[in-house]
């Protein structure tokens, strides 16, 4: 287990250190207008299955120095790394000032770093970096088993298909992305607490056990899966950093 996230996170770096390069070939598209900065509007830090195009588009806005939308014409174009897919790969801005783009990750697990890049009237060039998670084989387990038995708990946030119990619990869950407490955990920690409930770590005793639900693959799965969204992004101890 800790030899699979360690080669993982190597990987998640390599990814980031890929996506510093600059955009591929200038667009056909030619601007007519021009920004200072470049925001996100929805789509970041998504959460989707290696190779398969994210849930929702990326969108990102153009806007000028006084912090308003450039409408129509202000050209954006899109980058990653190699394995990652833009539809389209370039815009230019709508009424609105806003560019879509369907995004396709790769087929390795990871934190993809991506790029919007626009320019300036006198053509410095302007980025914003955003962050997606893709998930493998491994961490989809994970993913599933937390939708079946952890989210109603550990989720705050209700929605049409579950609703939340986190409001009527007299001792919050963390959610599973919380980092700042759940990085501190080693994965021994994590599967006791898991196997044995609560009380495994003098925890609270509404946390149940979930040894005889769930095998010891299930448990490595979902322990897989909470280091890779964990926010802020969990560093195993001992990992060798890659460099460019």
């Amino acid at each position: 287990m800790k030899k699979y996230l360690h080669t993982l996170f190597i990987i998640s770096l390599i990814f980031v250190a890929a996506c510093s390069r600059k955009p591929g070939p200038a667009s056909a598209l030619k601007p007519t207008a021009f920004g200072a900065a470049l925001v996100e509007s929805s789509g970041g830090k998504q959460i989707g299955a290696t190779g398969m195009v994210l849930p929702y588009p990326l969108v990102v806005q153009v806007n000028d120095e006084q912090g308003a939308a450039v409408p129509g014409g202000a050209l954006v174009e899109f980058s990653g790394p190699a394995d990652v897919s833009f539809n389209p790969p370039s815009g230019l801005t709508d009424s609105s000032g806003q560019v879509t783009t369907n995004v396709a990750l790769g087929g390795m697990a990871g934190r993809y770093q991506l790029t919007a890049h626009t320019s300036t009237k006198a053509r410095k060039p302007v980025e914003l970096k955003v962050e997606e998670i893709a998930l493998g084989y491994q961490q989809q387990v994970g993913s599933r088993l937390d939708d079946k038995y952890c989210s109603r708990c550990h989720n705050p946030e209700s929605t049409a298909e579950r609703v939340s119990n986190f409001d009527n619990l007299e001792v919050k869950p963390h959610p599973l992305t919380e980092g700042e407490t759940l990085n501190k955990m080693s994965d021994a920690d994590l599967t006791a607490i898991i196997s044995h409930g609560g009380p495994a770590l003098n925890k609270s005793p509404l946390m149940p056990p979930y040894g005889y639900t769930l095998n010891k693959t299930e448990i490595e799965a979902l322990i897989a899966y909470i280091r890779l969204i964990s926010d802020p992004p969990y560093h195993a101890s001992g990992m060798v950093y890659a460099h460019n």
